[in-house]
């Protein structure tokens, strides 16, 4: 058939990481490091909330952007938990961070445009930039400790740059961005007509004593700043499709117009899941994250491995560049010859490393473990 598709989406292939995980499942792996899936399930309170509304027939058409009852509780939440001023009607309920990262970005973007995203990154970000016919210029932290320097700054931003994406947990490294970094962007945006889109997804899931200082408290950047935030990771509602934007007005009453046009609104009686989710402290699985966090780092160091201990999330993002492989090349061998999946780097911008969740059970993370310690003992001998 000779009709001509959309451009933009034909230059888009789909997600990497799940391409490399669906052909170790056809390849019948045993051992997956890959998805960032929660081994946990959902909180009975959330599931309870859930059931109890779909009783009460809560499943008719919401507003746009969220029931009021929800939208008022993320504001009371981001208050009490992250000192953030966002008011209910500075908050949109949506289908996931991901659908509040696209409502954001067509929001805000023109074809032409630029997008600075620092790697490595969820490459997701790439995507939606492209469907909006703007670009995304990858800008490397991985010489400098997976953090932003002035320098970088300088050389990444131009007259083109719309936006910077910070993703601080991030995802794949673990890395938090630090008060230098954070003061780097800031002195970088702060004169220029650019956006800063903060993607928080993971800042329940945080190993350190001190709460860690985020770009969203930058008040004099507020009228630029983009929150988006999910359910999926802190409460292990990865299935739920839930998750929320905060902006200002002027942003939200634009970014809600792309969200109702692509999705009308958020499931009804998900949102009320979403109120109970608010409640439910996730202490307790991050005690569990930061003790495998703990377990694998210390074997990784110990079989050789470069790497940097991860402050957050559940992944860990390892150098393998001294093995003399690029990153497909050692998960591809790494699945074929010890069964075992984990996600190269470059599906995340970032050639010479691999990415390793460690979300999962106890004992498929130490089976692991031993399966890559054979495989690179076999790599030195070779």
């Amino acid at each position: 058939m000779s009709i001509k598709l959309n451009e933009n989406i034909q230059k888009i292939e789909t997600s990497l990481i799940r391409r490399f995980n669906d052909m170790a499942v056809r390849q019948n792996a045993e051992l997956f490091l890959t998805l960032g899936e929660p081994a946990f399930n959902t909180p009975d309170s959330v599931k309870q909330a859930c059931v109890d509304a779909l009783y009460q027939n809560k499943t008719h058409y919401g507003p746009n952007t969220g029931i009021k009852e929800l939208r008022e509780k993320v504001s009371e939440f981001e208050k009490r938990k992250n000192n953030l001023d966002y008011t209910p009607d500075e908050v949109m309920i949506t289908n996931g961070s991901t659908e509040a990262l696209t409502c954001a970005l067509f929001t805000i973007l023109n074809p032409g445009d630029e997008v600075i995203i620092p790697t490595p990154a969820f490459l997701l970000y790439e995507m939606i930039i492209t469907y909006t016919g703007a670009k995304a210029v990858y800008m490397d932290m991985s010489a400098n400790d997976f953090q932003i320097s002035k320098k970088m700054l300088d050389e990444y931003i131009t007259d083109k740059t719309k936006a910077i994406i910070l993703t601080s947990p991030n995802n794949p490294s673990g890395t938090i961005f630090n008060a230098d970094t954070l003061e780097n962007v800031r002195a970088a945006v702060k004169d220029r007509d650019i956006f800063v889109i903060c993607d928080e997804c993971y800042n329940q899931l945080v190993f350190t004593d001190e709460k860690p200082k985020s770009f969203c408290n930058f008040s004099d950047m507020r009228d630029r700043i983009i929150v988006c935030q999910s359910f999926s990771k802190p409460y292990a509602m990865t299935g739920w499709r839930l998750g929320y934007m905060m902006a200002p007005e002027y942003i939200i009453k634009h970014a809600m117009k792309a969200h109702q046009f692509m999705t009308v609104s958020a499931g009804t009686f998900v949102q009320y899941a979403g109120i109970a989710a608010l409640d439910f402290d996730p202490s307790q699985f991050v005690a569990v994250y930061k003790k495998r966090r703990d377990y694998v780092y210390d074997r990784l160091v110990k079989m050789g491995f470069d790497v940097i201990k991860p402050d957050a999330t559940f992944y860990i993002f390892p150098s393998i560049r001294k093995f003399g492989l690029d990153s497909y090349e050692f998960c591809k061998r790494l699945l074929e010859e010890q069964s075992v999946v984990i996600i190269p780097g470059v599906a995340f911008g970032s050639e010479g490393n691999v990415r390793i969740s460690f979300c999962v059970d106890d004992d498929v993370l130490v089976k692991a473990l031993d399966r890559i310690e054979i495989f690179v003992k076999n790599l030195v001998k070779r």
